[in-house]
């Protein structure tokens, strides 16, 4: 019985010991790899989970030489027809704290029976876009940027020869202020009016977008699991959607990320999801599993 209670006693020791010496590591890891993000290159620059359903332009504190592709693939289920969402996106930054992004979004839609109708499928605009990082804090690990968005509309697949190609613009200024807490959770706001035009009509239709964000990164990576809160407000009306998402790196330069869409207060929209790819060139692996450094400039 004493034999039975000493090796019990041994086994959880050993575990708890194990479990700890784990942590550290985890711990050492994730500070080791702040350092390297922030201290590496100049200028200064904080580490940041950026959402994943509307990202910024590029990294906060973006430094000359960082580039992206990404590939965004979506489906949203509404009451009488299926809306398919495409895109591909170019961002980097010329200079330190600079982004830029050119952008190719896609509509598809498809009726959910016969006798439903739907929107017709288009391209929906040439999007250019630019953020600037005016503040960037290692010691308060707060970064801020303001930023503009400019969407050249375009007209719908079956009316391309028929008239005009372009349609409107969207004029989208916006504010975006993040906040890591510790080494391991992140916070982000980001907010805007986004101001409609069509071309042919005097009127502006605007809306207001508030986007909040909670993420933590899983210990000992740079994977992270979280929350992006979509809000829209307009004339009256409010629209908010939760997205629960998770970012996972698959190769030396490729991340994945997944989004579910579980919307709160729409009228005609249901669940939806949302796979964005991410590939860094020039980017190679740091000492952290699952995410990645850039080569120096």
């Amino acid at each position: 019985m004493r034999l039975t209670v000493l090796t019990l006693l041994t086994f959880l020791a050993v575990t708890r010991a194990q479990a700890q010496t784990e942590q550290e590591i985890n711990e050492t890891k994730d500070s080791l790899y702040i350092v390297e993000v922030e201290d590496r290159l100049e200028p200064d620059k904080v580490l940041h989970a950026e959402p994943l359903y509307i990202d910024l332009i590029r990294d906060l504190g973006a430094r000359k030489g960082e580039k992206e592709w990404n590939i965004g693939m979506g489906l949203t289920d509404n009451n009488t027809y299926d809306h398919y969402t495409a895109l591909v996106e170019y961002e980097w930054a010329p200079v330190n704290r600079l982004g830029l992004e050119v952008e190719l979004p896609f509509s598809f839609y498809y009726p959910t029976s016969r006798n439903a109708s739907a929107p017709a499928s288009q391209l929906n605009s040439l999007k250019l876009a630019a953020q600037y990082s005016f503040f960037v804090s290692e010691q308060l690990k707060t970064s801020m940027a303001v930023g503009y968005i400019q969407e050249f509309e375009l007209t719908q697949f079956h009316r391309y020869g028929k008239g005009k190609l372009f349609t409107g613009n969207v004029y989208n200024p916006f504010f975006v202020a993040a906040k890591r807490w510790g080494n391991n959770f992140h916070t982000l706001l980001y907010t805007g009016p986004a101001i409609q035009s069509h071309f042919g009509g005097h009127a502006t239709h605007t809306s207001w977008q508030i986007n909040s964000n909670v993420h933590y990164m899983i210990p000992g990576t740079r994977n992270f699991i979280g929350v992006e809160v979509n809000k829209t407000a307009q004339k009256g009306d409010f629209d908010m959607t939760l997205r629960p998402q998770m970012r996972v790196g698959v190769a030396e330069n490729l991340l994945v990320g997944i989004v579910t869409g579980v919307p709160i207060s729409r009228e005609n929209e249901r669940f939806s999801s949302f796979l964005r790819l991410i590939y860094e060139p020039g980017h190679k692996k740091s000492l952290h599993t699952g995410r990645f450094r850039p080569l120096p400039v």
